[in-house]
């Protein structure tokens, strides 16, 4: 495994993560005991940051993963979770809730203080209140010694880039925005890095399109953008390659984010996504991918409330 700093924290986290969704059965029911053995070969592969969310599962992924973590040495991990969203159309970003779902989750994963946790899908609250109230009150929280590190994610980026302007933040998150089908995040990446923030990558297969099963029927991407992930499916078949193990390898290598989250209730699977992580795809691959790729590179598609992404700020 290969390690990078978390920005400025002092921190040093494996350059793959593990993002701990599935534990709460969001793709699909699982079987605990086999997500909880997927949790402990990961850890014992050499990846050491963890993502998880209340929302995960309605807290189901964090009481899976608070039994997977019985017994680890605690200070042989970094424990990241989330506050706000709760349910799919459930978003709470005052204090109050905020000050209480980081006592829940606490209570949750079995530990007494949590290193990161996120307002969790920003782009979907009042930006405003989210400066003004809910970072406050993560502050507070870190104050008192319940947390260390306060960061935000979402998938538009300029709601990131207008929250990380107006308030110190450890760490940005977005998913789907550095695959092989879209790269806006390396190109806000620097603004992040200058104030000092680290940037976390997150869903290398873009929730599935570049899979070769491909995007489940619930996927926001456009028509165009899923034919020409097919496309790429397809070309990696003919080649002999899972179109997975390129995209990963792809997304993990740069070294400008700290860490790239990929996850999976299943140890054999979680085994096989740290291979592909450290894995370099074929470059001749690669270059006929891009042929592919290129009428809809950094297409996006609308996430959370309009005054939160404006046209063109994706």
């Amino acid at each position: 495994m290969r390690y990078r700093p978390l920005g400025r924290t002092g921190l040093t986290v494996s350059m793959l993560g593990y993002g701990a969704s599935p534990l709460g059965g969001v793709f699909g029911r699982i079987d605990e005991r086999a997500g909880i053995e997927a949790v402990r070969v990961t850890l014992e592969l050499g990846v050491n940051i963890i993502d998880v969310s209340p929302y995960y599962g309605a807290t189901t992924a964090e009481t899976v993963l608070g039994r997977a973590l019985r017994g680890v040495d605690r200070a042989s991990y970094v424990l990241a979770t989330k506050v706000g969203r709760y349910g799919e159309a459930a978003f709470d970003f005052s204090a109050a809730r905020t000050v209480r779902s980081v006592e829940e989750s606490l209570a949750r994963l079995g530990t007494d203080h949590l290193d990161l946790v996120q307002c969790h899908d920003i782009e979907f609250g009042d930006l405003d209140r989210i400066i003004g109230e809910t970072l406050p009150a993560l502050a507070r929280l870190r104050d008192a010694g319940k947390i260390r590190f306060i960061g935000v994610t979402g998938y538009p980026l300029a709601a990131l880039r207008r929250v990380a302007a107006a308030v110190p933040l450890d760490t940005v998150l977005s998913y789907c925005r550095y695959t092989l089908l879209d790269r806006a995040l390396a190109t806000a990446e620097p603004e992040f890095t200058a104030r000092g923030t680290a940037v976390l990558n997150a869903s290398p297969l873009a929730m599935g399109l570049l899979s070769r099963r491909g995007a489940p029927d619930w996927h926001p991407a456009p028509p165009e953008l899923r034919r020409a992930a097919t496309a790429v499916a397809d070309l990696c078949a003919r080649r002999g390659v899972d179109i997975a193990r390129v995209a990963l390898g792809f997304a993990a290598a740069p070294t400008r984010f700290a860490t790239t989250f990929v996850g999976s209730a299943d140890a054999a699977n979680m085994a096989r996504n740290v291979r592909w992580a450290l894995s370099e795809p074929d470059p001749d691959l690669l270059d006929d991918i891009e042929k592919l790729l290129t009428p809809v590179r950094d297409l996006a598609w609308p996430s959370g409330r309009p005054e939160n992404t404006p046209i063109g700020e994706a």
